[in-house]
């Protein structure tokens, strides 16, 4: 079969487990989590990648991938149902040697380096399924080509007291990267990898093919490729990126990046066409605010019925707060209910959960409390109380 040579080629690794949010990915990948209402994860990096004009993007699932499968499908949404590239779902598959799982980051894109060569890239951009951002891929690549870089990362500074967390890079003036850290204990620099990498295709299947025949490695950019290629001597620059990033693979960075979307002048603006975020989504009936409903300061998706009082919120597609209800400071996923008299604060509702009657979920937040999530699914019977910073999955 003939394929048309492709400049740049992405990669999208979404097969992480996102065991840090519990009850929310106990049965969906961490990248088909919902988010800002009406989209989930995943749409960010796919949304950036036709905005900045790569249309051949290979989507790498592994843990729980069925919701994430179905949601992208054929890629109509971003544009990217195309006969030449497109999205392709890249599962773990069997081959003459076996089977395998995904053993790390790079053994990932190791064992789908057939998806990238026959499109004969020159370049390789490497993605995170988990990440909330809009940034221009272009202007990154034309950044690496312009220094004639065998890998460029993309990096964000960050406060020092959180540096541990990330891969850390000590840059020359030039940018060029000289030493880099995976989760320091006592980091020298703030440049923070965002897990974003643009790599010459054929300097890349050199590495990943001396890093898969080693038995001692752990197959992964952070802890193996990046160093090797730094004590080879080669050429990698960081790129500073500016925007709004967050890393939403804990619970308070989920609540708080949705929090970021609200307000006159919200963190996070979806608003406008000069760089949307699609998303895959069904039609539904425009939401009803009933005659006494209370809402303030949220987003209220298609689909909702609100009757209650709504402040300081995201509310998901299908959501209803029936009379009396409360809901404050929370993210409602979409299709659940909070019925009459039922109070929630400060809380995660993922989808298809229902609230009952004079329930009480969570607790105000000024109170220092912590977020309460209620997963996929759970029925809250009528006037019990869920505390503050519980985790109910069942």
């Amino acid at each position: 079969m003939y394929f048309k040579k492709k400049e740049c080629v992405a990669m999208l690794l979404a097969g992480g487990q996102g065991s840090r949010l519990y009850a929310l990915t106990k049965k969906t990948a961490k990248p088909a989590v919902r988010f800002g209402g009406k989209y989930r994860i995943i749409d960010f990096p796919l949304s950036n990648c036709v905005n900045s004009g790569i249309d051949t993007v290979g989507v790498l699932t592994q843990y729980q991938p069925l919701v994430l499968n179905e949601y992208i499908g054929n890629g109509l949404p971003w544009d990217l149902d195309r006969a030449f590239g497109g999205v392709k779902i890249l599962p773990p598959y069997q081959g003459q040697n076996g089977a395998d799982w995904y053993k790390g980051t790079a053994n990932a894109i190791y064992q789908n380096l057939e998806f990238i060569n026959r499109y004969d890239a020159d370049y390789v951009l490497i993605l995170s399924g988990d990440h909330i951002y809009k940034m221009d891929y272009a202007k990154m690549l034309a950044a690496h080509k312009a220094k004639g870089a065998d890998c460029t990362i993309a990096v964000i500074d960050v406060p020092i007291e959180e540096a541990s967390r990330f891969g850390i890079m000590s840059t020359n003036p030039d940018g060029s990267i000289f030493k880099f850290s995976e989760k320091p204990k006592n980091p020298d620099s703030t440049q923070a990898s965002m897990g974003i990498y643009i790599f010459n295709r054929k300097k890349l299947v050199d590495y990943l093919t001396a890093d898969e025949a080693d038995p001692n490695s752990s197959n992964d950019f952070g802890k193996n490729i990046i160093p090797a290629m730094l004590a080879a001597g080669e050429k990698m620059y960081a790129y500073s990126f500016e925007g709004y990033w967050k890393d939403v693979g804990t619970i308070s960075s989920l609540w708080e990046a949705n929090m970021d979307l609200l307000g006159t002048n919200p963190v996070l603006s979806l608003a406008g066409n000069d760089w949307r975020i699609f998303a895959r989504h069904n039609a539904s009936a425009p939401q009803f605010v009933g005659a006494r409903a209370t809402v303030e300061n949220s987003y209220v998706t298609e689909g909702c019925e609100i009757y209650g009082t709504v402040k300081n919120s995201v509310i998901g597609p299908g959501a209803k707060v029936m009379n009396g209800a409360v809901v404050e400071d929370c993210v409602l996923m979409g299709d659940c209910v909070i019925e009459a008299g039922a109070t929630v604060k400060y809380a995660i509702i993922d989808t298809d959960v229902t609230v009952g009657a004079n329930a009480t979920v969570g607790a105000d937040r000024a109170s220092g409390a912590e977020i309460a999530v209620i997963g996929e699914g759970v029925s809250i019977a009528a006037g019990a109380v869920v505390e503050p910073g519980a985790m109910l999955s069942e």
